[in-house]
């Protein structure tokens, strides 16, 4: 999937779109990437003349990817269905993400039951660990606007 594709399934926008790509998708399991160009916006104060893309945003990429996941595959109406964190276990970050880096989302299923859901995310960069997580999320109706 490509940008516009992303785009017609998140309603996330600039600057907190954080899925450039989707390489791979299926009913369990997605990957995806973020290009981090140095001209993202958090940059300017996290931190000035050392750059590192916060943990909170490499969490929220890989919730982003697996939203995208359940929209494209658990999903009758993605237009009609929101997902929304309910939890954030076990997130560690091993590795610092700084501007040039592709970060490589990899989100798993874990286990849906009704309207909620567990996956396991991790994010790497050039093959190694920069953030991992289990999460759970709830999807619910998207309201009108």
């Amino acid at each position: 999937m490509n940008i516009e594709e992303i785009k017609k399934v998140l309603p996330h926008r600039y600057p907190f779109l954080l899925v450039d790509r989707v390489l791979e998708v299926d009913e369990t399991s997605i990957k995806a990437y973020k290009n981090v160009t140095v001209n993202e916006e958090f940059f300017n104060g996290h931190f000035p003349g050392q750059p590192i893309m916060p943990g909170v945003l490499q969490v929220e990429a890989l919730a982003q990817a697996g939203a995208i996941m359940l929209m494209t595959q658990q999903v009758d109406d993605p237009q009609e269905t929101l997902m929304v964190f309910t939890g954030i276990n076990k997130c560690k970050f091993r590795k610092q993400v700084v501007p040039g880096d592709q970060l490589m989302l990899e989100v798993e299923l874990g286990s849906k039951k009704r309207n909620f859901v567990t996956m396991k995310g991790i994010a790497t960069v050039d093959g190694k660990v920069a953030c991992e997580l289990e999460a759970s999320a709830a999807l619910v109706p998207r309201e009108s606007v």
